[in-house]
């Protein structure tokens, strides 16, 4: 037994040595013979380019082989003629061994993105194999950099107060100063419960996120949002946004605000009818009379107050009348002050008052982005309400009579241009028992708001007959003739905002009688154009003069070359 023992506890000592040795060599050769470090900036400013040095050192006597450097960019980071947040460097740029004592450098570029105080770390490691030996060994590192300054301008611009259930409208404003251009960016909004969203200009990708596609130097802009906010009295609500920008599939956020408003108690009400109508819908050339009402709903007393009428949309500001407001240019405003304004004077508690004003819309104006609506504002001490009063559409006819009928309408058209549509006869004045036929021409214009079924009516006056020609012939389902009524009726559909119908050609024959010897006999009589608006939801219409024989749109026509002879 004895020598068993003598002979196993050799053993035991070889290969405890053996692994001893073997750690021994490892560390050795993992935490002393290769130093590396990365060296660069502590702290950088948004999108600013920083130079990352990895420095490696073989502080041994023993050659490294085959090294392999993995960088790792911080997360946040736009690599600088890197593909990849992680790069992989071998023996093509380090070589095929690091020799005793050797020391090297290898530089890596990038721009970091973040908010500001934001800590961003790089990484490195390095494998190798030192020589005679089969193993690999691995050494690691890190560096920290933070965001410094953050050269974005980022706010909001909301009321310190607001009554509940009040609409308040709201702006986040954004300005880069940042020598670098930005894109991709996201404005997020997170609201406060019992916040109700209703629009937001320019519209977003959701009710909570809007995209800048670009920001360069010296640039900015602004968000509206407009909601209503309900809650208890002095309760505090807290609306935060945040600017960021998608990278790798991730939102970077580089600012964040926030802005508490209070619930308060109300003390003014404000409301408002036009033309008697709180609901009312205006029409181009309309005379507004507008009433707006006040109402001191507090428990005190209020004294010398102003109100403000600021107006907007297509207003013809040279029609406004008001015996108690002066008219303010600059902003298209109607200033009531206290001291010609008895209600705004002295406003007891309960009591209601009121102002007034006329102004005209506008006949016509620049399409522009369509919907058109009536603005406004309303100030009162620290109260604001804002009514918006939708425009209708406006439908145009265009018709005009034609004899020698290759129209300038049909250029452009499958008419061949310079040719007659269906080339007309008879006399030009016309004459008493004979048939002089006509090209009526037909076309609609809408200005504003998008309308469907749109329809032009007509009734053939006396002694008025249709031939049965009808260009081009795709309009020949549209068009509808009562023999009994004489009622043409021309369905020309759907017209978007700012655009016109295709038109409608066809023929008329007006033979005059004894009776009508002298006269400009009308050919279409009782016009009237209607349709849906597509904005406001009216029905529209227009009534068109009478389209006579005096009527004709042919170059150098004399208009007295309308009336009946013998």
């Amino acid at each position: 037994m004895r020598n068993k023992i003598f002979v196993i506890l050799p053993v035991i000592f070889l290969v405890l040595g053996a692994l001893g040795y073997f750690y021994y060599q490892k560390n050795v050769y993992s935490k002393e013979i290769l130093k590396l470090e990365i060296i660069g900036p502590g702290s950088v400013d948004l999108a600013e380019e920083v130079e990352y040095v990895v420095k490696y050192k073989n502080n041994g006597d023993t050659r490294l082989e085959s090294p392999e450097l993995v960088f790792e960019y911080p997360q946040h980071s736009l690599p600088v003629g890197e593909d990849s947040l992680r790069v992989t460097k071998g023996e093509e740029h380090l070589g095929d061994a690091i020799y005793p004592g050797e020391e090297k450098t290898i530089t890596f570029k990038a721009r970091l993105f973040g908010k500001e105080g934001e800590i961003l770390t790089a990484k490195a490691s390095m494998q190798y194999r030192p020589k005679n030996l089969k193993p690999f060994y691995e050494n690691s590192t890190s560096f920290t950099t933070s965001i410094g300054k953050v050269p974005l301008s980022f706010e909001l611009d909301l009321p310190s107060k607001t009554e509940s259930a009040k609409e308040v409208q709201f702006g986040i404003n954004y300005f880069s100063n940042l020598s670098y251009p930005l894109s991709d960016l996201r404005v997020k909004m997170d609201y406060p419960s019992d916040f109700e969203f209703i629009e937001s200009s320019p519209e977003g990708l959701a009710k909570n996120e809007w995209a800048i596609s670009s920001l360069n130097k010296a640039e900015g802009g602004r968000i509206e949002v407009k909601g209503s906010l309900i809650g208890e009295i002095n309760e505090t609500k807290i609306f935060q946004a945040k600017l960021g920008l998608w990278q790798n599939n991730e939102f970077v956020l580089l600012k964040e605000i926030s802005r508490s408003v209070e619930i308060s108690v109300p003390s003014l009400y404000i409301s408002q009818q036009i033309n008697g109508n709180p609901e009312y819908i205006a029409s181009p050339g309309d005379i507004l009379h507008y009433e707006i009402f006040f109402k001191n709903i507090g428990e005190e007393d209020l004294n010398g107050l102003f109100l403000i009428a600021r107006l907007e949309g297509p207003f013809d500001f040279l029609t406004l009348k008001s015996s108690t407001g002066e008219f303010e240019t600059g902003d298209n405003s109607i200033v009531f002050d206290w001291r010609r304004n008895p209600d705004l004077q002295i406003l007891k508690s309960q009591q209601e008052g009121k102002a007034e004003f006329w102004v005209n819309l506008k006949e016509d104006w620049d399409t522009g982005a369509g919907n058109p609506k009536a603005v406004n504002k309303v100030y009162l001490g620290q109260t604001r309400k804002d009514f918006e009063t939708k425009v209708n559409s406006k439908l145009v006819f265009d018709g005009d009579l034609y004899f020698n009928d290759d129209s300038e309408y049909f250029k452009g058209e499958p008419k061949p241009e310079g040719e007659e549509i269906f080339g007309n006869s008879g006399a030009i004045p016309p004459r008493i028992g004979s048939a002089t036929t006509y090209t009526a021409v037909w076309r609609v214009e809408n200005r504003f708001n998008p309308a469907e079924g749109i329809k032009v009516r007509a009734v053939l006056s006396e002694n008025v007959r249709l031939t049965g020609k009808i260009f081009p012939e795709e309009q020949m389902p549209n068009f509808t003739f009562d023999s009994k009524s004489k009622e043409i009726v021309w369905a020309a559909g759907g017209i978007d905002k700012g655009q016109s119908s295709p038109p409608i050609a066809f023929q008329v024959a007006f033979t005059p009688d004894d009776s009508q010897k002298g006269d400009v006999p009308p050919i279409f009589e009782n016009i009237i154009v209607s349709g849906e608006d597509q904005w406001t939801g009216q029905s529209l219409q227009t009534e068109v003069s009478d389209i006579t024989t005096s009527s004709l749109g042919d170059e150098g026509f004399d208009g007295g070359s309308g009336e009946v002879r013998n």
